[in-house]
């Protein structure tokens, strides 16, 4: 996939899986890489900026949870954090309505 597609996409991914549940960082990982049918694979360097970033924005949390072989990191959504994915996905759907506005023959 395009990388300057998915970079403004980020945002929208991880904050729509953390709609649905809390999850650890290899996780999403895993679950995006699922759900796209192998087709988008995003690395740590680009999870773990973007949940710091998150994070500061006020917009997720994180805690740890002690599992079978030690601790994990999870992050849970905040209501600025669903606030900000609403915004975020009305912008994706103008964006979205106007390619298909302007797609097609235009003579």
């Amino acid at each position: 996939m395009d990388r300057e597609i998915m970079k403004g996409s980020i945002d929208i991914l991880l904050l729509n899986l953390l709609n649905s549940q809390d999850m650890y960082g290899y996780e999403m990982v895993k679950v995006l890489k699922e759900k796209s049918d192998q087709l988008y694979n995003m690395g740590e360097g680009t999870l773990y900026p973007a949940l710091k970033r998150m994070v500061k924005k006020g917009w997720i949390r994180s805690y740890w949870l002690e599992v079978g072989s030690g601790r994990r990191k999870y992050y849970r959504i905040k209501d600025d954090g669903r606030r900000a994915l609403d915004d975020k996905l009305g912008q994706w759907n103008s964006v979205d309505q106007l390619i298909a506005k302007t797609s097609g023959d235009l003579s």
